[in-house]
């Protein structure tokens, strides 16, 4: 897998949606479903404010970020990342690929 191109960067930094369904969207807060099958992917997103995501699946994903990281992970059901001190000035950008047999669906709530 190569890393992102400067085409895929520069449409991430446009891109806010951080999941696949927005189910709720209020002053401060935005709660997002993220679903993938096996071999599916989330386009190359930003993050831009802080947040918090769940995992509800076991699986494993593969990002690759807009400093060239490509990272694999092993997720189990339960896990939960906490971004606590994102700002536009510390954001990044970067996609998800399932490349686990099962669904990948996780829970993520962005504060700001």
């Amino acid at each position: 897998m190569t890393p992102l191109s400067v085409k895929e960067q520069a449409a991430a930094r446009a891109n806010d949606r951080i999941g696949t369904v927005l189910v709720l969207d209020q002053p401060g807060m935005r709660i997002w479903h993220l679903r993938l099958q096996p071999g599916e992917s989330l386009a190359a997103h930003r993050h831009d404010r802080p947040y918090v995501w769940t995992v509800l699946t076991d699986g494993t994903g593969r990002s690759r970020y807009g400093d060239g990281r490509i990272v694999d992970v092993s997720y189990a059901a339960g896990d939960t990342r906490n971004f606590a001190d994102l700002t536009p000035q510390t954001a990044f950008v970067h996609d998800l690929t399932n490349t686990g047999t099962t669904e990948l669906v996780f829970v993520t709530v962005e504060f700001g």
